[in-house]
């Protein structure tokens, strides 16, 4: 491969915190069984899409269980990440 540059990636610390996940998926885990069972036929895209709309839709007082959980989980992450180094 004459002139090509091949990056390679870092290995990733197995050690690492996990990351901390957004409002929008506390939300998606928490609604993902209802919207199942309400479009039994929906595909995992469609279920994804239909999941987002109901996201856009609601107002921030609707959203802030999950955006409560989302601050815990990155407080979590914040001290996890600076006792790790």
């Amino acid at each position: 491969s004459e002139g090509k540059v091949v990056k390679r990636r870092a290995k990733k610390d197995t050690n690492a915190p996990k990351r901390a996940l957004s409002a929008y998926m506390y939300f998606s885990q928490a609604k993902r069984a209802t919207v199942q069972k309400e479009n039994p036929n929906a595909t995992f895209g469609e279920i994804g899409k239909l999941l987002g709309d109901k996201w856009k839709t609601m107002d921030d007082k609707a959203r802030k269980p999950y955006q409560d959980l989302a601050d815990k989980d990155k407080a979590r992450y914040e001290a996890e990440k600076l006792a790790a180094n």
